[in-house]
């Protein structure tokens, strides 16, 4: 089984996402467990604060690095925090999610399902202290060449990709295996399924037409061999570094 412990100040956002379809059956069955956290539950005021304004000036508010080391430490459940991602008893990562980090991809999340826990940071506002990235998190990661409000939506991204890879998750293990490359990434194909002809009327300016879509007929032979060859032919693996 692999854990998942999710670091935000808005742990409402998961409620229906993880109570939904495959990730609500993995966690029922125990292939996976995720546990949210809320920052606010390390803060010392009254106000539960947990952002502050930057150094040096600027737009917006920062995310203070000491509630988030004591949660890091806490979650962990060791005394003193570790940067070591690999520990003798279990393999644990801290990630921090932040547009500047490495591009999450299918290889990195097939290395992330070999681990026990994973403990994911989200950002707000105007960003998080840099030293969480420094001395907190082992890696920080991206989902993409954009800026969101948050990185709640990146976790749920992390999560459901990393825990399709873990056995049991989608179902029979031959659905998996017979997707994921030897180097870890995933073979991605079109698809079809009944009927075998639809047809399709089409408006076309005052006047319409119908079209016959016909799955191809290579997959309806029965022939093995030529549908695997046309599957290599037609997809894609998704490995890029």
């Amino acid at each position: 089984m692999i854990k998942f412990d999710v670091i935000t100040i808005f742990p409402e956002m998961f409620s229906s996402y993880l109570r939904e379809s495959l990730i609500s059956r993995a966690q029922e069955k125990k292939f996976i467990k995720i546990n949210l956290h809320n920052l606010r539950k390390w803060t010392n005021d009254a106000h539960k604060t947990v952002d502050d304004r930057p150094f040096g000036g600027g737009l917006g508010m920062v995310l203070k690095v000491e509630p988030i080391f004591k949660a890091v430490t806490q979650i962990k459940g060791t005394p003193t925090l570790r940067r070591v991602g690999v520990s003798e008893k279990k393999k644990t990562k801290v990630i921090l999610f932040t547009p500047r980090g490495k591009k999450f991809d299918q290889k990195l999340a097939y290395k992330f399902s070999k681990l026990d826990q994973i403990i994911f940071i989200c950002g707000r506002y105007e960003g998080v202290d840099e030293r969480v990235a420094q001395k907190i998190a082992d890696m920080e990661i991206s989902i993409g060449d954009y800026d969101l409000m948050g990185g709640e939506l990146p976790a749920m991204v992390c999560i459901e990709t990393i825990s399709r890879l873990v056995p049991g998750v989608i179902g029979k293990k031959q659905l998996l295996k017979e997707r994921i490359s030897k180097t870890g990434g995933f073979l991605e194909y079109a698809q079809y399924t009944r009927p075998e002809i639809f047809r399709a009327r089409l408006a076309k300016g005052d006047k319409a037409k119908t079209e016959s879509w016909r799955v191809p007929k290579v997959l309806i032979s029965g022939n093995h061999k030529k549908i695997d060859e046309w599957k290599k032919a037609h997809g894609k693996v998704i490995e890029e570094n």
